[in-house]
């Protein structure tokens, strides 16, 4: 199982930023557009403009993610989809 969390950022955020180089890591979480989403294999996704980003990362660490999103001054919102690998 997956855990796909949708970020909505807030306008003119780095999103190259979001997480921090050992939370990708430790996590091997995936940070997509939209459009690399469906690229690599997420369908049935609207449009959900340039300032969302998704983060795929295994069920097991998302309370790490969601802290993380919590604590962060460029994520004006998200929300968290369990999605089936």
């Amino acid at each position: 199982m997956l855990t796909v969390f949708e970020v909505h950022l807030v306008p003119g955020s780095d999103a190259s930023a979001l997480l921090s180089p050992e939370i990708l890591k430790e996590t091997k979480a995936q940070v997509m557009t939209v459009a690399e989403a469906k690229a690599v294999g997420f369908g049935g996704l609207p449009d959900l403009g340039p300032n969302v980003r998704l983060i795929a990362i295994h069920a097991r660490d998302a309370q790490w993610i969601q802290r993380a999103l919590e604590r962060s001054e460029m994520v004006s919102g998200f929300n968290i989809h369990q999605v089936d690998a």
